[in-house]
């Protein structure tokens, strides 16, 4: 298949030296795709004016031929549903986004993606999200009180901590309702100090891995190193309908088995792969540049 050469695919970053942004950038090279690095101050909507959104002041349609969405970045809630309008109205005026505006927009929340994967009949580990102190500790209670809290919104482990000591919690869960934040706890799996991170691209699972850590925590971030894990045909299976119900073209599934089976515990819809890239020979970044070009060629 030839191909374009003029073809122009963006990396939608805050960072364009990141490593995972660098070799997206060496994998288009390698394929022939030049590659566009902006981020969203780049980038303005625009109604009832023409163009619909301008990548520079010139319509991004004429610019860009897809755009891979790395990390949205933190910001306030105005602008983390700017971002994602952005994304959209990028889809409307043709240019393909991977990951697509809505389905960052479910993976991102926590809550809400977890809601969608366990009505799809996907296990995922017990779980509550309430404003309420009164109802946090009724289901602290009811989750076994082992349980672990996250921010409904965040990635890479940062600010989540085990709860297990009541009076811990009832501190804990007063300061976070007096604050007006979000409750959102869940059982805690005991998973051995590790998980498995499978790579979905598409319809398949390019790579995955075990996240070992010395402690409950697994991101890579948080210090977890990464070893070679062959998946079963169940858990492969899991993966890909976890990312697929999400609406998620690339995605880091991450799954913990315990005693009492497996969990799927998050869908990143804007993954990190420099642990599992050293784990496989396979280069995950070409591998996310074939499906767009594939997808863009039909």
């Amino acid at each position: 298949m030839m191909l374009d050469l003029a073809m122009k695919i963006g990396i939608l970053t805050r960072n364009p030296q990141a490593w995972c942004n660098l070799q997206l950038k060496q994998a288009m090279v390698k394929l022939g795709v030049t590659p566009v690095c902006f981020s969203f101050k780049d980038v303005m909507g625009t109604i009832g004016l023409g163009a619909g959104v301008t990548l520079n002041g010139k319509p991004i349609e004429g610019e860009l031929s897809a755009v891979i969405v790395r990390p949205i970045g933190s910001g306030s809630l105005e602008q983390i549903i700017l971002r994602v309008d952005l994304l959209k109205a990028m889809e409307y005026l043709g240019v393909k986004v991977v990951n697509r505006g809505e389905a960052i927009e479910k993976a991102v929340d926590k809550y809400y993606s977890l809601l969608l994967l366990d009505r799809s009949g996907i296990p995922v580990p017990a779980t509550i999200a309430t404003e309420s102190y009164g109802e946090a500790l009724k289901g602290y209670k009811m989750l076994g009180k082992d349980t672990v809290l996250k921010p409904i919104f965040g990635s890479r482990g940062v600010g989540v901590a085990r709860v297990e000591v009541d009076d811990v919690a009832v501190r804990i869960f007063r300061l976070l309702s007096s604050q007006r934040s979000v409750i959102y706890l869940q059982s805690y799996i005991p998973h051995g100090f590790s998980d498995i991170r499978a790579f979905v691209i598409g319809d398949r699972v390019v790579a995955a891995a075990r996240r070992v850590s010395s402690y409950w925590k697994t991101n890579v971030a948080q210090g977890a190193w990464t070893k070679p894990v062959k998946l079963t045909p169940e858990l492969e299976e899991t993966a890909i309908k976890s990312a697929s119900v999400l609406g998620c073209e690339v995605a880091g599934v991450d799954i913990m088995i315990s005693r009492d089976g497996f969990f799927v515990n998050e869908v990143n819809s804007q993954p990190d792969w420099r642990g599992l890239q050293s784990t496989t020979s396979i280069n995950i970044a070409e591998e996310i540049i074939r499906y767009v070009l594939s997808e863009l060629r039909g």
